[in-house]
C-alpha cells in the first residue's frame, strides 16, 4: 500500500474533462496508492474509503458492519433512523422482515416472464421516436419511459395516474430541482402512494404492492417499500439504459460487435454494469472494531464504498479502464454484495437486454447529435450517475 496510508479529505464533486464514465481522478489516484485510505466526512468525523474489489466485497458480506442509518456516524449530529419500509438502510432481522415477502417477486424466472411486456412496451417508445423523427433527447424518449412505464405495472399504478406520478418520481430522484421543488414532489410521491396502499387494500389487483397488502406489513411500511421500489426500479435503469448508450456511441468497435453478434447482449449488459457503476458509493458503520486491509477500523466509524473504483480494480479486472464487451472476469459489484445485493437486478438485466439491441437495430445509424463533450452529466454528487440529456440523431 506504499510507504504511507494515502488520505482523502474530501469525494470528488467531477469527473475529469473528456472522461465521462470513469471514476473522478481522485478516487482512480486513492486506489492506486491501495485499497484503503483515511477519510474525512462532511461532517468532520473521520472515516475510511474502500476503494479496492476485495475489500468493498468483503464489508459488503461482514454483519459486523451495519447499513443502519442512525448509526451513519459522520458528524457531530444525530442521524435519524430510516422511514419505515426502506429496507437498504436496516440489519437484519427488520432488514428481512421488510425484504423477506419480496423475494418471491422478484426471482429470474418471472422476470424472464416479463421479457414480452418490456419488449412491447420499448417497441412502443421506439415507434414513437421513428414517427417523430430525429433528432430526440434519448432520455425523456426511451430511456427514463421504459422502466417508468414498468415499475408502475408492477406496483399497480392506475393507468391514468401515470404521467403525473413519473413526473413527480422524475423530479425528487434526478435531484436536479430546487430543494423546495425536491421537497414538494417527495411528499407529493409519498401522499400518492399512501393513496395507493389504502386502495390496494380495499380493492386487491394483481400486482406486487397488492400482494403485499395480504402481509402483516404496516401502511407506512408499504409505503416506504414502494418508495424503495421506485427507486430501485426507476432511477438506476434509466440511467444505465441512457449513460450504455452514450458509453456504446463513444466505443464504435464495441458497439460494432454487438450488433454483429446479438448472442454477446447477456455479456454486454454485464460489462456495462461494470463500466458505468451508476450506484456509485455506499456507506457502513463498524459495530466493533474491525481489522481490514492492515488497518483497524474503530466500532462507530462510517466508512464510504466505492463501487466506481471497486469495479475499476486492476487486480480484479484486466485492463478496468477497457470497455470490452467481450470480457470474461465477471463478477462486478454494480448490484451491490451480500444481504442488501440488489432485489431487482434480475429486472434490470432483462430491461437491458431488450432494450439496448431493440434501440440499435431500429436505428443503425443511431449517433450523437452534439459533441460528446456538451452531454449533460449529472453531478457527481447525485446518488445515482447518468446524463441529464443524450441529444441523439440518426438517418430518417
Amino acid at each position: 500500500m506504499g510507504e504511507s496510508l494515502h488520505t482523502v479529505t474530501a469525494l470528488p464533486e467531477a469527473r475529469r474533462p473528456g472522461c465521462p464514465f470513469d471514476p473522478p481522478a481522485e478516487l482512480i489516484d486513492a486506489r492506486r496508492h491501495g485499497p484503503i485510505s483515511r477519510y474525512t466526512h462532511p461532517g468532520g468525523r473521520p472515516g475510511w474509503l474502500i476503494t479496492g474489489y476485495d475489500l468493498v466485497r468483503s464489508v459488503l458480506a461482514d454483519s459486523r458492519f451495519s447499513s443502519r442509518k442512525e448509526l451513519l456516524n459522520v458528524g457531530d449530529f444525530e442521524v435519524p433512523p430510516a422511514p419505515p419500509g426502506e429496507f437498504l438502510l436496516t440489519d437484519d432481522p427488520l432488514h428481512r422482515r421488510y425484504r423477506k415477502p419480496l423475494m418471491g417477486k422478484f426471482t429470474v424466472r418471472r422476470m424472464q416472464q416479463l421479457t414480452e411486456r418490456v419488449e412491447q412496451i420499448t417497441a412502443a417508445r421506439l415507434d414513437a421516436m421513428e414517427k417523430a423523427g430525429p433528432p430526440t433527447d434519448l432520455v425523456t424518449a426511451f430511456a427514463k419511459p421504459i422502466p417508468a412505464i414498468i415499475i408502475c405495472e408492477l406496483l399497480g399504478v392506475p393507468y391514468e395516474d401515470r404521467g403525473s406520478f413519473q413526473e413527480q418520481i422524475d423530479a425528487f430522484l434526478g435531484r436536479e430541482t430546487t430543494e423546495e421543488e425536491l421537497i414538494a414532489a417527495y411528499t407529493a410521491t409519498q401522499e400518492y402512494l399512501a393513496g395507493l396502499v389504502a386502495a390496494k387494500r380495499a380493492n386487491p389487483t394483481d400486482d406486487v404492492l397488492s400482494d403485499l397488502t395480504d402481509s402483516d406489513l404496516t401502511e407506512e411500511e408499504l409505503r416506504g417499500i414502494a418508495l424503495i421500489l421506485l427507486a430501485a426500479g426507476f432511477d438506476t435503469t434509466a440511467n444505465m439504459l441512457a449513460l450504455g448508450t452514450f458509453a456504446l456511441l463513444r466505443n464504435p468497435e464495441q458497439l460494432a460487435a454487438l450488433r454483429a453478434d446479438p448472442a454477446l447482449i447477456d455479456r454486454a449488459v454485464e460489462e456495462l454494469l461494470r463500466y458505468l457503476s451508476v450506484a456509485k458509493t455506499f456507506m457502513r458503520t463498524a459495530l466493533v472494531d474491525i481489522e481490514l486491509g492492515g488497518q483497524t477500523i474503530e466500532a462507530g466509524t462510517t466508512v464510504v464504498l466505492s463501487y466506481n473504483t471497486a469495479n475499476r480494480d486492476p487486480e480484479r479486472f484486466a485492463d478496468p479502464h477497457l470497455l470490452d464487451l467481450h470480457r470474461q472476469d465477471g463478477g462486478h459489484l454494480a448490484f451491490g454484495h451480500g444481504i442488501h445485493q440488489c432485489l431487482g437486478q434480475q429486472l434490470a438485466r432483462v430491461k437491458m437486454r431488450v432494450a439496448f439491441p431493440a434501440l440499435l437495430n431500429r436505428f443503425p445509424t443511431l449517433r450523437l447529435a452534439v459533441p460528446a463533450e456538451e452531454v449533460g452529466l449529472r453531478p457527481e454528487t447525485a446518488d445515482i450517475y447518468g446524463v441529464k440529456s443524450l441529444p441523439v440523431t440518426w438517418d430518417a
